[in-house]
């Protein structure tokens, strides 16, 4: 009887405990707080992590009472702070050990170990050859034997090479500090704190259903893509708003600016009238002198364009470009798309020919295009001349060869972008509108042909309205690919920024300031302008299909 009733003592003694763990979780993330602005870091990350925190802390006192109900509110709102903690304590063991600078040192050695890793192959190859003498049982044991002593000791051999070993001491020694010790000691009663509320004994206890353990399990897978979307893709976006009212430029500690970085980009500086003389002062009253971009407020100051022009230069480039590459690469893509559609012999490699442009690597096709567009020995060019001959020759039309300097003139640079980036573009547009064409009922097509119909009718009344979601979700993605236009530019221009700066986009533009420029807090404004910028182009698009009957209702 004893024994049958043990693990119900655990339990109950486990749930005792719980409320006494939530309380000491709660001070422990009070302490963390308090430990966190003695440390040397930006104020708007102390606050951001201390609100993190304290609602930490607050989501564990509010667990309290629910726990004493035995509620399974409490047990679902304990699992996700112990989770959590765990995890953070994980990263920090990994932090205060430097293991993310120890993989980084194990690639600078990794090569020294690749042979060792062939002897460890070699083990597995005399392993598997045991599979050759089916017949011969002590045969198949001893070469399996021998594999694996081979493969162990290739492996340890790769361990020494690449000083693994010297590695994990230099991890222990500094876990063995008091921070680590702590994240250490956390980890381990975090672990058993969710390890104690995750046994089917306390879900029954807690009245659990089945609803309830699959919703925890549902959630604990989707954690990790969740997690990641937090730390590497929200969290960074909240850093760079912040960063885009300071002054920013990664070296020193940033200050809090305003909106100065955003009135640099419209290029406005504000002057205060009282900074003029008096006849000035009654000269501005009457009139606004508009020949250097100034516009008068009222009687309070004026504001002055800038002389940096680049942002407005690189935000004119960006929309020629996505104007211009937009309809080049959906329009193509449309009609490539029906004619692929159709059933005839050899379709399936056209479809693959026209698709290899999306998935090869950025850097190859611009380096073809850069051979391409050669003034002088470039296919382009070559082709041109051949033309021009062929019309003077045969038609005596007296045509000069332009000869055209694709990425050396301002005329023509932005326009050798957009050629290229359109060729790369339209085929994954194509698929994506053949998949459409594939969905459309052909029950359609027959009635347009039995009312007469011919192909340009069917293609007009049936083919474009049924396609108009495809249409929309090409267009939306295409534009946005189009105006966040960077690699194409950065690898094929040279300087990127093109004669005259012809070819500097806003991205691009970006990446000067923040990066070769470290002006970070002004780059982040640029890019939460572009994001403004994309978002209404967006919406502007959204509104637009609304209209359309097929999204009515």
């Amino acid at each position: 009887m004893t024994d049958f009733k043990k693990p119900q003592h655990q339990t109950e003694l486990i749930l005792k405990i719980m409320p006494a763990w939530r309380i000491l979780f709660a001070l422990a993330a009070l302490a963390g707080i308090f430990s966190l602005w003695a440390q040397e870091l930006a104020f708007a990350l102390k606050v951001l992590f201390s609100i993190l925190i304290g609602a930490a802390a607050l989501a564990s006192l509010v667990a309290l009472p629910y726990l004493l109900r035995r509620d399974h509110k409490g047990r679902m709102i304990s699992l996700v702070l112990d989770y959590l903690g765990l995890l953070f304590c994980i990263l920090g063991i990994l932090q205060v050990g430097q293991v993310f600078i120890g993989i980084d040192s194990l690639g600078a050695v990794f090569q020294r170990g690749i042979p060792f890793l062939g002897v460890v192959l070699a083990g597995y190859l005399v392993s598997a050859a045991s599979e050759w003498f089916p017949n011969l049982e002590q045969r198949q044991k001893s070469l399996q034997n021998a594999g694996k002593i081979i493969m162990a000791l290739g492996f340890v051999a790769f361990l020494l090479a690449v000083n693994v070993f010297t590695g994990l001491w230099n991890f222990i020694t500094r876990l063995m500090q008091p921070a680590g010790l702590g994240l250490l000691l956390g980890a381990i009663l975090l672990g058993l704190a969710l390890w104690a509320m995750w046994r089917s004994s306390s879900a029954q206890a807690f009245d659990a259903k089945t609803g309830h353990e699959q919703m925890i399990s549902g959630w604990l897978f989707l954690s990790p893509n969740l997690l990641g979307f937090l730390i590497f893709f929200a969290g960074p976006l909240l850093l760079s708003f912040y960063f885009s009212f300071t002054d920013s430029d990664a070296f020193n500690p940033p200050n809090w600016v305003g909106v100065e970085n955003y009135a640099k980009i419209l290029n406005i500086t504000f002057k205060p009238l009282s900074d003029f003389a008096q006849p000035a002062r009654e000269a501005l009253d009457i009139k606004v002198y508009d020949e250097v971009g100034r516009l008068r407020i009222g009687n309070g100051g004026i504001l002055f364009g800038a002389e940096d022009k680049f942002f407005w230069l690189a935000l004119r480039n960006t929309l020629v470009f996505a104007l211009l590459a937009v309809p080049l690469s959906v329009i193509p893509a449309l009609f490539l798309a029906n004619l692929l559609n159709m059933k005839l012999p050899g379709m399936k490699f056209f479809r693959a020919v026209y698709f290899m442009p999306s998935i090869a690597a950025i850097v190859g096709i611009s380096l073809v295009w850069q051979w391409l567009y050669n003034a002088t020995i470039g296919y382009i060019n070559y082709f041109i001349t051949l033309g021009v001959d062929f019309l003077n020759s045969g038609f005596a039309l007296g045509l000069i060869d332009p000869k055209i300097q694709w990425t050396s003139n301002s005329d023509t640079a932005l326009l050798s972008i957009v050629i290229m980036a359109a060729w790369q573009t339209m085929g994954f547009n194509t698929v994506l509108f053949l998949a459409g064409l594939q969905n459309i009922p052909g029950e359609l097509y027959e009635a347009a042909t039995v009312d007469g119909a011919g192909a340009w009718a069917k293609f007009w009344n049936v083919t474009l309205p049924m396609l108009a979601p495809t249409t929309f979700f090409i267009v939306t993605t295409t534009t946005i690919q189009a105006m966040q236009v960077f690699e194409q530019i950065f690898i094929l221009m040279n300087p990127p920024e093109g004669p005259g700066n012809s070819t500097v986009s806003l991205v691009l533009y970006l990446y000067r300031s923040g990066f070769q420029n470290f002006k970070q807090g002004y780059a982040s404004a640029i890019a939460w302008v572009l994001f403004i910028v994309i978002f209404g182009l967006t919406l502007l698009q959204f509104q637009r299909q609304r209209k359309s009957s097929i999204y009515e209702g």
